[in-house]
């Protein structure tokens, strides 16, 4: 028997079916809400609300538990690839070797552009932002890959999905050599998914490119890292796109506009600036101060998450990656030991444990990739990139989903109630 939930209303009661998902909280079931009260429920930020069914991703914020079809983040970083990770989402199990390597083949024969993109870029400043020409060049996709846009034919949306996941690092690494004035590199399809990244980004024509094995496994968990983080805001907006029938590249490129925004994407640059702000270790206990200060504006950015309410599962990783890749780069910098410093000082202080603010993915993901030579403006971009396998995996899912619906949130007006329109001399 399904438990109900009542709610009694102006003097009527009426019943709601609860749902129960395979793991967490219970979902009441409010579809028929309006049409048996003629109420709306009231959750701005919908952080209460359950938009949709998903078989992808669970977090578990007040243990610190995040989940991809299952497996949980830290043995998917530690022992699998970020190809591994994609085939998992899009399909729903790890595969077998054969399955693996087919995958791999198939995205490796997507990852070059339409040579007409090159002209593309070169509309764009040469100080432009980015994001901003990720969101142009992946929008502009769908004028060039006409063939896989119709979105009730599944043949033709795994090969769009298989199209975004393979240029993205094309289009990223693209972004960044026009911006620093170097010529475009073509794939490598010698190379693995990461390692043809880091080429495309750090290689020129003029010299053969080495891909260091230990940047190359720091990256790719990075990558693994930002694969997909449930119903955020980003991932909504791609769903939401999607809702309409727009076709994936506009979708994709609509999740790459709200990751721009630095409440989501952003944090890991703001991070890296706080760490160069505080400068070295000795004056942490200024900044610990002025961050407990409720007239200082001053916030500790990195610490804390809008999930999770115990220590991120993906910051252990990174805390073990940051250690290799310094060592690997013989980097000595005073950031990286005020990073640590400052997550050892704010475990153990009192006022961080009560509200349960611990270190999150982004207080380490940027001290790394600003040691392998990533400029603060392209951390969003590699975020994009590595989260562009989560949107499409949300995508398909959405697109099959029986009770999908366009999107269509309500609202609690506020505003003036009807009134007469007066001529604009007698006003």
């Amino acid at each position: 028997m399904t438990d109900t939930a009542q709610l009694s209303l102006s003097g009527k009661t009426s019943e709601y079916p609860v749902l129960s998902g395979s793991v967490g909280p219970d979902v009441v079931d409010i579809r028929k809400l309006y049409g048996a009260t003629g109420a709306f429920t009231y959750d701005p930020g919908f952080t209460s609300t359950a938009s949709c069914r998903s078989a992808l991703t669970y977090i578990d914020g007040d243990e610190g538990v995040l989940l991809h079809r299952g497996y949980a983040i830290g043995d998917l970083a530690e022992n699998s690839s970020f190809m591994e990770v994609a085939y998992l989402l899009l399909n729903g199990e790890l595969p077998g070797a054969g399955e693996l390597e087919a995958f791999e083949t198939t995205i490796t024969r997507h990852t070059m552009l339409h040579e007409q993109l090159a002209t593309f870029y070169r509309g764009f400043r040469r100080d432009a932002h980015p994001m901003a020409i990720m969101c142009g060049v992946v929008g502009a996709l769908s004028a060039f890959y006409h063939d896989s846009t119709d979105i009730h034919d599944p043949k033709q949306r795994m090969i769009a999905s298989h199209r975004l996941i393979a240029k993205m690092p094309t289009i990223a690494a693209m972004a960044y050599k026009y911006s620093v004035g170097q010529p475009f590199l073509y794939p490598d399809n010698s190379l693995s998914y990461t390692g043809n990244f880091l080429r495309m980004t750090f290689g020129v024509p003029a010299e053969q490119y080495e891909v260091n094995p230990v940047v190359e496994k720091a990256m790719d968990r990075i990558f693994i890292l930002h694969a997909d983080h449930e119903q955020n805001a980003s991932t909504s907006t791609v769903r939401l796109a999607g809702s309409s029938g727009a076709n994936p590249f506009a979708c994709i490129a609509a999740g790459i506009a709200c990751l721009w925004g630095p409440a989501h994407g952003g944090a890991n640059e703001a991070a890296l600036n706080m760490l160069h702000e505080i400068g070295t270790p000795d004056r942490i206990p200024e900044f610990i101060a002025r961050a407990k200060d409720k007239n200082d504006p001053f916030r500790l950015m990195g610490f804390g998450h809008r999930v999770y309410k115990n220590y991120d599962p993906r910051a252990t990783v990174m805390q073990k990656t940051v250690r290799e890749v310094f060592e690997a780069l013989k980097v000595s910098d005073p950031v990286f030991e005020t990073a640590l410093k400052l997550e050892e000082i704010a475990l153990n202080d009192d006022y961080f444990v009560e509200k349960k603010l611990f270190p999150n993915v982004d207080f380490y993901s940027g001290v790394i990739l600003s040691a392998i030579g990533f400029p603060t403006s392209m951390f969003t971009a590699l975020f994009a990139l590595a989260r562009t396998v989560g949107w499409v995996a949300q995508w398909n899912e959405m697109i099959t989903d029986p009770d999908q619906k366009i999107g269509r949130p309500r609202q609690l007006y506020t505003g003036p109630t009807q009134r007469p329109y007066v001529a604009a001399d007698k006003r």
